[in-house]
């Protein structure tokens, strides 16, 4: 049994029971925001450090006059509550308290520090979004149980249930609040994909920085735009009947990629590697290797098809 101290108090602000595997207890009354969030001052700062003695501090430096700030407090409030008092939020206006920011270090805002033993572990800058805060608290803090999907969590479910226009706007909403975070304008690319709107994805993939144009995220999704550029339609696919030769077993293949039937498709390709490595000048093992571009290395089709793939050839 570990005490929060409040070091505005000196007394016990909860009280966190832990059971012999680790686990807290599910039992606990819910964290009040007056818990785990207070205002920084120097009237304060020292109780504070003070207060890491027992359980980590995140202090978050801000500015009132800072969008990125004001972008990220709520996102940082909202985390303090459902981590259940695994660390106090400390928000300092550094901008009212410029000499504790400047014994801080600190030289830009937003800047989070984390504080453990009255001494800093570790620290993020700038306003990112919610998952990679998430990611960068579960290097130290287990994960909430009952934690409610992230946006991104949100936009990929409602892809998997085939709905893209879904996940569009949910992108949609991400790019607008972090423009400057590229891998939501890529997956917002994928989306647009998944709705057949290719030359939409097109454009914003082009109009990325070349640093990520290049990436294998952005190049994944153009392979993707060009499986669907020269891929036959559903109609001709139908129009080529009961037809067993090479061509028609690769456009069916392709038409699958495209589809999104990427296990199918991928299958395909594979056969006719077996039967017909020669053909459209080794057509099958390219587009292969453009479907794992597509799906990324770490993807378990990646992962399987190329051990089938090089098992095959050696």
């Amino acid at each position: 049994m570990s005490s929060i101290i409040d070091p505005r108090t000196g007394e016990a602000l909860t009280t966190t029971d832990v059971s012999n595997d680790g686990q807290a207890n599910a039992d606990r009354p819910p964290v009040r925001p007056e818990d785990v969030i207070i205002d920084l001052n120097a009237g304060n700062i020292q109780q504070v450090l003070e207060a890491s003695m027992q359980v980590p501090v995140l202090m978050n430096c801000w500015e009132p006059s800072s969008e990125a700030c004001k972008q990220l407090m709520p996102v940082l409030e909202k985390l303090a509550l459902e981590y259940g008092g695994a660390f106090l939020l400390g928000k300092l206006d550094t901008h009212a308290n410029p000499e504790i920011a400047r014994q801080l270090g600190v030289s830009s805002v937003p800047d989070i520090k984390l504080i453990s033993q009255g001494g800093l572990v570790d620290s993020l800058q700038g306003a990112l979004p919610e998952q990679k805060v998430r990611e960068w608290l579960n290097r130290y803090f287990p994960a909430p149980e009952d934690a409610p999907p992230t946006p991104e969590e949100q936009a990929e479910a409602a892809l998997d249930a085939g709905d893209p226009a879904g996940a569009r706007e949910i992108y949609q909403s991400l790019v607008s609040q972090y423009p400057e975070h590229y891998a939501y304008q890529v997956s917002l690319a994928r989306t647009l994909v998944a709705e057949g709107r290719r030359e939409e994805a097109r454009s914003l993939l082009d109009n990325l920085p070349p640093e990520e144009r290049d990436a294998p995220p952005a190049r994944g999704v153009r392979a993707s735009i060009e499986f669907g550029d020269q891929a036959l339609s559903s109609e001709e696919i139908a129009a080529l009947g009961d037809r067993t030769d090479s061509e028609a077993q690769y456009q069916r293949a392709l038409r699958q990629v495209a589809d999104g039937q990427y296990e199918a498709g991928l299958d395909a390709l594979l056969t006719l590697m077996k039967q017909d490595r020669a053909y459209n000048d080794d057509a099958a093992r390219k587009t292969l290797l453009q479907v794992f571009d597509a799906l990324g290395a770490d993807h378990p089709l990646t992962v399987a098809y190329r051990r089938k793939l090089f098992a095959l050839l050696y």
